[in-house]
C-alpha cells in the first residue's frame, strides 16, 4: 500500500473535501486527488462519494479512516522523536478533561505540566460529553466511569466516592418527614420528595428529602450547603477540607459503584512521549489516587 497516498486520503477525510484540504496542507489540489484516485485504484475500492459540490466518505471509506488515522499518527510521531535523537516530549498535547475536575485541579496540574515539560504545547478543553478523539483531534481524554470503548484503552489515576453532607446547623433527619436538599440540576425533577440511600456506621437508612434549590454546578452545590440551606451529595474529595475544618459534617455515604477516573488515549502501541509524559505526571501528581489527594488541590 501507498502510504503517501494513504496519508493523503486522511488528510482529505479530515478536512471533508479536497479543496480545503489543499488550502490547508499547502498542496496542490490536483495532487491530493490524483493520489486518492490511485489509492481506490489500488484496493479496488470507491472511498469517496463525490457529488457536484459535496463529498462524503463511503462506508469503506469511513472505516479506513478510523483505522489508519491514528497508527500513521504514531508512525509520524516515532520517526520524529528519532530523528530528534530521543523520545523527549514536544510538540502539541491535545487533552480533554471534565467539568468538576478541571475547575478543582486543572489549571494548577496543567502549569506544573507545562513548567516541567517545556517544549510541550499542552491545549486542555472542558466539558463533560463524551469527545470523538480522533474526529476531533484530541491525544487523551479524562472521563469518569466511561462505558467500555474497544478503540480506546487507558488507566484508573484518580478513585472518589459520594457522601452526604450538611452544614452543622441543620438538624439530622428524624423519622419520615424530608429534608431540605440541594442538588445538581434537574435529575430529581420527576419526584418532588425523592429519597436518598445513606450509609453509616455499617447501617443504611433511606432518607426522604425535599428539593429546595437546583444548581449546575457541584461547587455551587458545595456553597449552598455550606450556608445551611440544606443537605447535598458530594464528591469526598470536593468537602474533605470543610469536612475536617467543621464547616460540614458527614451524614454517610451513598451507595453503588465508586467514582473512578480515567485517563484514555488510542493505542497502547507506539504511544507518543507527549502522552507518555503526561500519564506519568497524572501517577506522581495522584500516586495513590485518593480523593484527599485531590481535595489538596482545591480551595
Amino acid at each position: 500500500m501507498d502510504f503517501l497516498a494513504l496519508a493523503d486520503f486522511n488528510l482529505v477525510a479530515r478536512h471533508g473535501g479536497f479543496g480545503r484540504a489543499a488550502r490547508e496542507s499547502g498542496r496542490p489540489k490536483a495532487t491530493l486527488s490524483r493520489r486518492v484516485a490511485d489509492l481506490e485504484s489500488g484496493l479496488d475500492l470507491r472511498l469517496f462519494e463525490r457529488g457536484a459540490r459535496t463529498l462524503k466518505l463511503t462506508e469503506e471509506g469511513r472505516a479506513l479512516h478510523e483505522r489508519t488515522t491514528v497508527l500513521l499518527t504514531e508512525l509520524d510521531e516515532t520517526a520524529a522523536a528519532i530523528a530528534s535523537g530521543g523520545g523527549a516530549p514536544r510538540g502539541r498535547l491535545r487533552v480533554n478533561a471534565p467539568l468538576l475536575f478541571s475547575q478543582a485541579a486543572m489549571g494548577t496540574l496543567a502549569a506544573r505540566f507545562a513548567m516541567k515539560h517545556r517544549e510541550v504545547r499542552l491545549e486542555v478543553t472542558t466539558e463533560d460529553r463524551t469527545v470523538d478523539m480522533v474526529e476531533e483531534g484530541y491525544d487523551l481524554v479524562i472521563r469518569v466511569n466511561p462505558d467500555p470503548d474497544v478503540q480506546l484503552v487507558g488507566r484508573v489515576f484518580l478513585r472518589d466516592r459520594l457522601v452526604v453532607v450538611a452544614s452543622p446547623q441543620l438538624a439530622r433527619p428524624k423519622g419520615t418527614a424530608p429534608v431540605p436538599a440541594v442538588v445538581r440540576g434537574s435529575s430529581e425533577a420527576g419526584d418532588p420528595h425523592p429519597t436518598w440511600a445513606v450509609t453509616a456506621r455499617s447501617r443504611t437508612k433511606h432518607i426522604a428529602v425535599e428539593p429546595v434549590l437546583r444548581l449546575s454546578s457541584l461547587f455551587m452545590v458545595r456553597d449552598a450547603a455550606r450556608a445551611g440551606v440544606g443537605a447535598a451529595r458530594l464528591p469526598l474529595s470536593l468537602v474533605s477540607q470543610d469536612l475536617a475544618a467543621g464547616r460540614l459534617v458527614r451524614w454517610g455515604d451513598v451507595g453503588g459503584p465508586e467514582i473512578a477516573l480515567w485517563a484514555l488515549y488510542p493505542s497502547r502501541r507506539l504511544l507518543s512521549p507527549r502522552v507518555s509524559a503526561f500519564l506519568d505526571f497524572l501517577k506522581e501528581a495522584f500516586p495513590t489516587g485518593s480523593p484527599e489527594e485531590l481535595a489538596a488541590f482545591i480551595d
